[in-house]
């Protein structure tokens, strides 16, 4: 990724004042250490007439990929390479917008100790970016930057020179050129609106991305005509951090519009009468719902496979329509938790009869299993090597072949909605992969297919328009019987 910056000067003002307010010397190429490859600073002219100084980022694709450690993203060849092979290298994105406020902290901030009159002064500058992704194209790029004071260059890269008949890519060459801003407000403009105009980011973003856009965003971004665009993109479309920048920025607006400070503006409730509800936990809807279908199923008799500690049981126990209710995990460990959460020693002889708690694995068929009205396997395949998974899938679908079949698991899509998830991490250390809906509903409507199942498909817990819900759930129900199947073979 490159960028340059560029000014002109006097025999008053020289052009080499840029390295007093970057703190980089002209003279002097350095290099500096990132998470995701080395940012290298030069200046390939440096006299009193012109300046330019370039930033240069080298990204280490293996790194920014072990960084993210790569967890929980399935078995999809294609999205295992697209780690690698990717624009990253070449493209400016968050990635250098990271790199400009590592290397160009104190410009951003306008600080300069050695001349603390510069940073105040506006200054001719000339920005060039030879390749930026702009979702929106050249136009958006002007809606930008335009009503920041910038004159914009924008030209359309062709997909390939040699066959413009395919036409443009995603990307354009971008120049900016201005007289009247500060090199700080040179550098917030880049920081915050490239990753707006890639319209990704490579982190997680999380609740302090907020004040990261309203640090850089002051005194430019309150008045925006794109304000709304910029806030949703720069903060990875997530509503609930959207609104709140978009609040804290109106109390911001309509401070400055009364000449007053934001803390006098936003003093109408005291914390106190703050009456928020709390969510339901996801683990608890997931139960729900669980418990809901197996309700409409007409269920008597149900196996829970991978049990854990017993928290589906006990909410089943609390039903008198499911008569008998096993719970099966291969772990005692786990087992011994749910007999103590259970209280199995102290219940009662009519309510200890309808239930047991016995070690299996999935990976085996088990005759003990067989006959049962339906079976909830409640976020177990994920925890499955891939290879494994036809094992457990003829175990419970061939082998067992309850009425009804129950599956839930994560829905990856979705990750990019936990404030507290870094980006490429799984929700579980265990998770050997965690799907998308279309791969879940991929591997559902084989095995529906195979064992004589018809399947349907439930959201558990909140539908996103954009990602879809957090757990998805996956019905089965049996079609055929053995004795069709014989006759069929």
């Amino acid at each position: 990724m490159f960028l340059s910056i560029s000014t002109t000067g006097t025999p008053d003002r020289p052009a080499t004042d840029l390295g007093y307010l970057l703190h980089k010397h002209p003279e002097r190429a350095q290099a500096f250490s990132t998470s995701y490859g080395t940012a290298h600073v030069v200046y390939p002219e440096a006299d009193a007439g012109r300046c330019t100084a370039a930033l240069l980022l080298e990204v280490d694709a293996v790194a920014l990929v072990r960084r993210g450690k790569g967890k929980g993203r399935g078995g999809a060849p294609d999205a295992a390479l697209a780690q690698y092979v990717n624009d990253r290298p070449y493209a400016a994105s968050s990635l250098l917008a990271v790199a400009l406020s590592a290397v160009f902290s104190s410009a951003m901030r306008g600080v300069c100790t050695a001349r603390p009159e510069l940073p105040a002064q506006a200054r001719t500058l000339r920005v060039e970016v030879p390749a930026l992704p702009a979702r929106g194209g050249p136009e958006l790029v002007r809606r930008l930057f335009e009503p920041l004071g910038w004159a914009v260059t924008a030209e359309p890269v062709a997909l390939d020179a040699r066959f413009p008949e395919w036409g443009d890519s995603r990307y354009v060459r971008l120049e900016l050129e201005s007289t009247r801003l500060t090199v700080a407000e040179a550098l917030r403009h880049l920081y915050v609106l490239l990753p707006v105009l890639d319209d990704a980011k490579h982190y997680w973003v999380a609740s302090d991305e907020v004040d990261k856009l309203l640090r850089a965003g002051e005194g430019w971004l309150p008045e925006h005509p794109e304000q709304k665009l910029i806030t949703s993109r720069y903060l990875s479309r997530r509503w609930s951090l959207t609104r709140q920048a978009m609040e804290a920025l109106e109390l911001v607006r309509l401070a400055e519009a009364d000449d007053s400070e934001v803390e006098e503006i936003d003093n109408a409730v005291g914390a106190e009468t703050e009456t928020e509800e709390r969510p339901t936990p996801l683990a608890v809807q997931r139960r729900d719902a669980i418990v809901a279908a197996l309700e409409k199923s007409g269920a008597a008799r149900v196996l829970d496979l991978g049990c854990g500690q017993g928290q589906l049981v006990q909410a089943l126990l609390k039903d008198p329509k499911f008569t008998e209710i096993v719970g099966t995990d291969v772990s005692m460990r786990a087992l011994t938790i749910a007999s103590r959460r259970l209280k199995l020693d102290r219940m009662g002889e009519r309510q200890a009869s309808r239930v047991k708690l016995f070690q299996s694995s999935l990976a085996y068929t088990d005759n003990r299993l067989k006959g049962y009205d339906a079976a909830v396997l409640s976020e177990v395949v994920e925890h499955v090597d891939l290879p494994r998974l036809p094992a457990l899938e003829y175990a419970v679908f061939g082998a067992a072949r309850p009425r009804t079949v129950l599956v839930t698991t994560p829905n990856v899509e979705y990750n990019v909605r936990w404030e507290t998830l870094p980006a490429g991490h799984a929700r579980h250390g265990d998770h050997r992969f965690e799907w998308t809906r279309e791969e879940f509903r991929a591997w559902a409507g084989t095995v529906a297919e195979r064992h004589g199942y018809a399947v349907e498909f439930t959201p558990v817990g909140p539908d996103d328009p954009e990602v879809g819900p957090p757990t998805q759930m996956a019905v089965f129900t049996r079609t055929t019987t053995h004795e069709k199947e014989a006759k069929a073979a």
